[in-house]
């Protein structure tokens, strides 16, 4: 690594796709999840799984308050730090003010959660194992910062492939292995809860490894502790924080949400059908939060340099996740019945769920790019906005709606109207503030053939669904992937699919 930060080169479309390749590898570790939660069920019951994805709902939000906004900060400060030891600062900054606060209250948790657990509704024959979960569980939530804050450093540096290895294999498959292990050796759901700790565990180990790579870390023990780096790194994560807290509620709040609604064992399984429904969903939100990763660091770069650059790779995401998340949603709500049915019959109240879920996700990837770029170019005052506004819909939606049908579906109708709100607003104030939007003269010729597309997908996939599920899975597989290829060759314009390079002649895309 050199001390001074050499010139950047233009930040163009092609940047974006070599980026949006490796992060969507190492974002598959949510596909990997997906695989494994059938496998949790059956070893751990519904309730049982129920549990767990309660208090990892909780650690996820519990995280994304206390790590006071660091890893969203490094995107905005990393890039545009003029030497190494700026970026070691804002390492250092960023692991003390994100991992510190997690530390201290995972102690306190600890300490009270007898206190605690009565808060949660299980089945009858969990509710003993609960305070002990919450005492052994808590400790997820400082490495899950760590690892939170260390990958997100990796990106900042414009790394998009480090994180591949650690998120599929050591978080994921490791985690499945371990809960393999520790449930034939008659561990029960404890085993669960140890499997996870283990992979978090492991990879903030391997995190460590990866770090020292991209960031001196000579730098990070010498130095002033507070530098203008530092502060900006700071103040950068304060700023972002409430919207951050606001997209995790949206995420991992109706769980909880359920479980305090329904009592005992229903509360349990109620959360674990929302997690299903968000995990089969999580497919499309892989698409945005892939483009959010490479985009946030790229957006900052080319603020740096010229803010047209912004507005061209806006543009062009913008494009490209049309073409990819409105025919994947489309075909995954039409087979959501033969997707439920990895987890049982009892998981069929759930379709709902899924179907929503899976639409508003692809509307939340098409309008929710502007974020990261709202992020680095305009005023930290504006990135609320949006939370609020979401927020105050999803409430209100929720008042009108839950009461009137089922409390899982009544729910996720709400929180769904919400997301797709938050989503849209920071698009309308990049629009209004600062003049840019992705809607070139490009966007209408992809968007019409795109939604063509999707309707025949769609179609297709509904008429699958009805035949036996053992045949039905692999067709809607086989369609949700032509309809993307489809999407992407026949709507984007020829310049963007040259953008992806040898993913595209290999595709035949060009």
């Amino acid at each position: 690594m050199s001390e001074d930060a050499a010139a950047q080169p233009a930040v163009t479309s092609r940047s974006v796709a070599r980026g949006l390749g490796t992060t969507i590898l190492a974002r598959l570790g949510a596909v990997v999840e997906i695989v494994a939660q059938p496998l949790y069920v059956l070893m751990f019951g519904l309730a049982g799984y129920g549990l767990y994805a309660v208090l990892w709902a909780t650690i996820n939000l519990l995280e994304n308050i206390f790590d006071t906004g660091m890893t969203s900060a490094m995107q905005r400060t990393v890039p545009q730090s003029a030497s190494d030891a700026e970026a070691a600062a804002a390492l250092r900054t960023a692991m003390i003010f994100g991992v510190g606060p997690c530390l201290i209250v995972a102690a306190l948790i600890a300490i009270f959660a007898g206190d605690l657990a009565p808060l949660l509704n299980v089945a009858e024959k969990d509710r003993a194992l609960v305070t002990p979960a919450i005492q052994l569980f808590v400790w997820a939530l400082p490495l899950w910062a760590f690892v939170e804050i260390a990958t997100s450093a990796m990106r900042a540096r414009m790394v998009f492939g480090a994180e591949i290895r650690l998120r599929i294999v050591w978080e994921q498959i490791m985690r499945l292995v371990f809960a393999g292990l520790f449930f034939a050796g008659g561990l029960g759901l404890k085993g669960l809860f140890i499997a996870h700790l283990c992979s978090l565990a492991i990879t903030a180990i391997l995190c460590v490894r990866l770090l020292r790579r991209y960031y001196s870390f000579a730098d990070l023990g010498r130095g002033p502790l507070v530098t203008e780096t530092a502060r900006n790194t700071f103040w950068a994560g304060l700023s972002i924080l409430p919207s951050n807290i606001i997209a995790r509620l949206f995420g991992d709040a109706p769980a909880l949400i359920l479980n305090l609604l329904l009592p005992g064992a229903a509360g349990a399984s109620a959360s674990a059908l929302f997690t299903i429904a968000r995990k089969l969903s999580s497919v499309v939100q892989l698409v945005r939060i892939a483009f959010v990763y490479v985009m946030a660091p790229l957006a900052a770069s080319a603020e740096r340099e010229d803010r047209a650059q912004v507005a061209d790779i806006y543009a062009y995401a913008t494009r490209l996740i049309a073409a990819i998340a409105l025919p994947l949603a489309a075909v995954l709500a039409a087979g959501s019945s033969s997707l439920l049915s990895l987890f049982g019959h009892q998981a069929d109240v759930a379709q709902g769920a899924v179907v929503i879920l899976l639409f508003a996700r692809a509307l939340e990837a098409v309008l929710g790019i502007s974020m990261p770029v709202l992020q680095v170019v305009a005023a930290f005052r504006h990135q609320l906005t949006a939370a609020i506004f979401g927020v105050i819909v999803a409430l209100a939606s929720g008042w009108l709606i839950v009461g009137h049908m089922d409390e899982l579906t009544g729910v996720t109708l709400a929180m769904s109207i919400g997301l797709v709100v938050m989503a849209g607003v920071p698009m309308l104030q990049l629009a209004a503030a600062e003049r840019l939007h992705p809607f070139d003269h490009q966007f209408p010729t992809v968007a019409l053939r795109g939604l063509f597309i999707t309707l025949a997908a769609g179609g297709l996939a509904l008429v699958v669904s009805r035949l036996p599920d053992p045949v039905a899975l692999p067709l809607i597989v086989v369609i949700a992937a032509a309809a993307i290829w489809s999407s992407l060759r026949f709507a984007l314009p020829h310049a963007d699919r040259a953008s992806l390079g040898k993913t595209a002649r290999k595709l035949r895309l060009v």
